[in-house]
């Protein structure tokens, strides 16, 4: 009876490793993005935008007392965009306060960053608008700003509330930054 048990797993060997094991590489988690679709803000804003259906319009718990500063959360993807805005009235200074202030945010993360890439665009409403990619291991990898320079002033940065690394998020940033994106160029000031 051994012997026949041997033999019947020798045999059971012989015909279950026909095929040559390749081991697996590990890989990402399955990440299945959406179309983009956008809504319009809610009135009640001193500035109109698009922003993606699949964020929630949250007010920002930072600072109370701005009441035009919201969150874009995006639930499903651990992701917010802060958006921040101020009225600039004519003021030169608080414009170039206001500017100065965005590039050293962004510069901040040099520290980390691999390369930080800042483009200059024109909006179809003919605003202004700068907008800066961070590459590596950064916590905010698009930052940006629209504005009229003698108004008003919108900031908008993405920020993940998870530890994982930047490159496993890489199809969710992507799709995001399309989103901010879209939204720039939907930014409308409401004089």
């Amino acid at each position: 009876m051994r012997k026949h048990l041997v033999i019947g797993l020798f045999l059971v060997g012989l015909v279950a490793c026909n095929e040559t094991y390749l081991p697996k590489p590990s890989g990402y988690n399955r990440i299945d993005l959406p179309a983009h679709s956008f809504e319009k803000l809610s009135e009640g804003y001193p500035y109109q935008i698009d922003y993606s259906s699949y964020s929630k319009v949250e007010a920002d718990s930072f600072n109370i007392a701005e009441e035009a500063w919201v969150n874009l959360n995006y639930t499903d993807f651990g992701a917010k965009v802060h958006l921040t805005y101020k009225r600039i009235d004519g003021d030169k200074v608080n414009f170039r306060q206001l500017s100065s202030d965005a590039f050293r945010l962004t510069s901040q993360h040099q520290i980390k960053a691999y390369g930080i890439e800042e483009a200059v665009l024109l909006t179809p409403e003919g605003y202004t608008g700068v907008v800066a990619e961070l590459s590596g291991e950064v916590p905010t990898q698009f930052q940006f700003f629209v504005t009229d320079s003698t108004k008003n002033f919108l900031r908008g940065a993405l920020y993940f509330n998870t530890a994982m690394k930047n490159d496993s998020l890489s199809p969710v940033i992507e799709f995001i930054k399309e989103d901010m994106v879209h939204l720039m160029n939907s930014v409308k000031f409401v004089d």
